[in-house]
């Protein structure tokens, strides 16, 4: 019965969830804010506290046997505050917008990872299909860096010209998609370690650029049919590759910079700043392989697939740097706080 007189001493705790259960449910027919008008983080601390002492509570009452009257004010008491505890968020398409066209490019833009990992992607990428172009000047680099026996295999896939049967190109299709997307998963993978993310990274970046830039020769077999086979996705797979070691970057860099937070908050933290990052790679990966299934191995004509190739640049570019790109501090302050704002909760 001690048990008994202990629990009846904590029904001044349990009216007090109560009252607070019942606000909340109020609030949040109303304004949808929850917490928010409960003196922020002094209120959520308070509220889980004594969501926690009801749990224990409600142990308490179940190993003793008492009441039933009791035992079932205290499962209804901790199931409500389970849900205000807990409450997901309603889909606001408007919040929505705002997220995916403002604060995703802006965090994007302003990610150094970002920068690196396309600066190092894309750098390499131009350089490689300069010197895989220039055997002349560069002799045997193409052969060094690729091998023989690959660009052989990537003269006899580009042989047959587009005929209408799609066929041939689909299955090719079929493998670029497995190929390019599981580039992009390793560089996210590695990118825990930053030295590997960037080491495949390049790697990577070196091999697809000798490749063009060794199907670009004028002597080479079957030139035309794949530059009309890649053009239309390329600039969706390829932003894509560099987006993926990007967000594999961020969280890296959380586990050996921690700017002072402990290193699991740390990662955290980081792995909250990644999210839109891989959320666009992803975005960009299934653009790439609908036109990799649908219109780069078409018989449509190659000024139509170029004109694609154009906007997608375009789209991608608007996206990233126009949008992202900071127009005032302030805003860019705001933006800032309302992506850590989550972290700290």
């Amino acid at each position: 019965m001690n048990v008994a007189k202990l629990l009846e001493k904590r029904r001044v705790q349990w009216s007090e969830l109560e009252r607070l259960c019942d606000a909340m449910e109020i609030r949040g027919r109303t304004d949808k804010s929850g917490f928010k008008h409960h003196r922020g983080a002094q209120g959520i601390a308070r509220f889980s506290t004594l969501y926690r002492a009801a749990c224990a509570d409600l142990a308490l009452a179940d190993a003793y046997q008492l009441p039933p009257g009791t035992i079932t004010y205290l499962h209804r008491l901790v199931a409500r505050s389970h849900n205000q505890l807990y409450r997901a968020d309603k889909f606001e398409p408007q919040r929505w917008s705002t997220v995916i066209f403002e604060t995703a490019p802006k965090q994007i833009f302003s990610d150094p990872c970002v920068r690196v990992s396309t600066i190092v992607f894309f750098g390499l990428f131009a350089l490689a299909m300069f010197l895989g172009r220039n055997d002349a000047m560069f002799p045997g680099f193409a052969d060094r860096m690729v091998g023989t026996e690959q660009l052989s295999q990537l003269e006899d896939a580009y042989e047959k010209p587009l005929v209408g049967s799609l066929d041939h190109y689909v299955s090719m299709s079929g493998f670029y998609i497995m190929h390019n997307t599981g580039i992009g998963l390793r560089c996210f993978a590695y990118g825990i370690l930053l030295i590997p993310c960037l080491l495949s990274l390049a790697y990577n970046a070196v091999a697809l650029g000798t490749m063009f830039g060794y199907m670009a020769r004028p002597d080479t077999v079957g030139g035309d049919n794949f530059f009309e086979f890649v053009t239309a996705h390329g600039p969706f797979e390829l932003t894509a590759i560099a987006l993926a070691a990007a967000a594999g970057l961020r969280i890296g860099l959380g586990l050996f910079y921690t700017n002072g937070l402990a290193r699991t908050d740390s990662i955290r933290v980081n792995a909250f700043k990644a999210v839109p990052v891989m959320a666009a790679s992803a975005l960009l990966f299934t653009l790439a392989a609908f036109t990799e299934g649908f219109i780069s191995p078409s018989p449509l004509p190659y000024l139509v697939k170029a004109v694609w190739s154009v906007l997608s640049s375009g789209l991608i570019s608007f996206y990233f740097v126009v949008l992202g790109f900071p127009r005032e501090t302030g805003e860019l302050g705001s933006a800032s706080s309302a992506g850590d704002q989550p972290d700290a909760a």
